[in-house]
């Protein structure tokens, strides 16, 4: 059903709130991540910096627990409903990874950080 091969080896993903339908992020997921996800029924990307498979809260503890797996029409990106625990999805530490809109012209942070990433990650 997922066109892994067809989309390169990589799909997009969406992570959505599960309870209040907002979007927090999105990544990238490989076939071995799709299958992890599936298996733990947490949520598992590929991460194209890293070059390796990413464990959603593996350093920061923000991990998403995953309520439904849904595919689009086409069957190359997928939609993951997820509880999020920890209260951020962003490695910038805000609760979504959309956080800037633009108002007359100019980005305006509009979310609320819920943690310093130089608190959290280790770089």
């Amino acid at each position: 059903m997922i066109e892994f091969d067809k989309a390169g080896g990589l799909v997009p993903v969406i992570a959505q709130d599960d309870e209040t339908g907002q979007v927090l992020m999105l990544a990238w997921m490989n076939r071995e991540a799709f299958e992890e996800t599936v298996r733990t029924g947490r949520a598992v990307y590929w991460s194209r910096s890293r070059g390796r498979l990413w464990r959603k809260g593996e350093e920061s503890g923000n991990v998403q627990e995953v309520r439904q797996i849904l595919v689009d029409c086409d069957g190359d990106t997928i939609l993951l409903r997820v509880r999020q625990i920890g209260g951020a999805a962003c490695h910038e530490g805000y609760p979504s990874c959309f956080f800037r809109r633009l108002e007359e012209g100019s980005w305006r942070e509009v979310g609320k950080r819920v943690f310093d990433p130089k608190d959290v990650y280790r770089r």
